[in-house]
C-alpha cells in the first residue's frame, strides 16, 4: 500500500482546514497562513523507513518512521506530538497525540489522487493532491537525448 503513495504530490484542493487547525488550538495567524499554503508532499521509503516531506512557501517539514512504531514529531507549526503510523487496508493512518487531543491523518489513493483526511474531535479536513510528473536528473537527461535525436543532433560523450 505504501508503494502506491510513493512519489511527489501537489495540493489541488483543501476543505475545512482552518476549522481543523482551530480545533487543534493553532493561533489565528498560523491558521491563515496554513490555509494559503499549497504544499508539495514527497513520500519515499528506504527499506522499512518511510519518509514524508512536506514543502510549502511558508514552512517545510519532514518525518521519518517505521510503520507501527511511535515517534516524536514536530509539526510545521512547531508543536511536538507523539505519532504512530500504520497501514489500514487501503490507507496510511497517522495518529497524533496533541496534549491529550487525538488527531488522525488518513492518506489513501483514490481515482489516481492522494486524498488526505485529517480529523480531530469530529472536525474533518480533506486535502486532495495530484501526482507530479518525475523531475529527476535521469528523466531530464533522457528527455534531452530524445529531443536531440529527434532533431538529428549528436550529443557529445557524457551528455546522455
Amino acid at each position: 500500500m505504501v508503494g502506491e503513495l510513493l512519489g511527489t504530490w501537489k495540493s489541488i484542493s483543501c476543505e475545512n482546514f482552518e476549522k481543523y487547525m482551530k480545533e487543534l488550538g493553532i493561533g489565528r495567524a498560523s491558521r491563515k497562513l496554513g490555509c494559503l499554503a499549497k504544499p508539495t508532499v514527497t513520500i519515499s521509503s528506504d527499506g522499512e523507513v518511510v519518509t514524508i516531506k512536506t514543502k510549502s512557501i511558508f514552512k517545510n517539514n519532514e518525518i521519518s518512521f517505521k510503520l507501527g512504531e511511535e515517534f516524536e514529531e514536530t509539526t510545521p507549526g512547531g508543536h511536538k506530538t507523539k505519532s504512530t503510523i500504520t497501514l489500514d487496508s487501503d490507507s496510511l493512518v497517522q495518529v497524533q497525540d496533541w496534549d491529550g487531543k487525538e488527531a488522525t491523518i488518513r492518506r489513501r489513493l483514490m481515482d489516481g489522487q492522494m486524498v488526505v483526511e485529517s480529523s480531530v474531535n469530529n472536525v474533518i479536513c480533506t486535502r486532495i493532491y495530484e501526482r507530479m510528473q518525475p523531475t529527476s536528473r535521469s528523466w531530464h537527461c533522457q528527455t534531452v537525448t530524445q529531443t536531440a535525436e529527434a532533431a538529428g543532433l549528436e550529443l557529445q560523450s557524457g551528455m546522455s
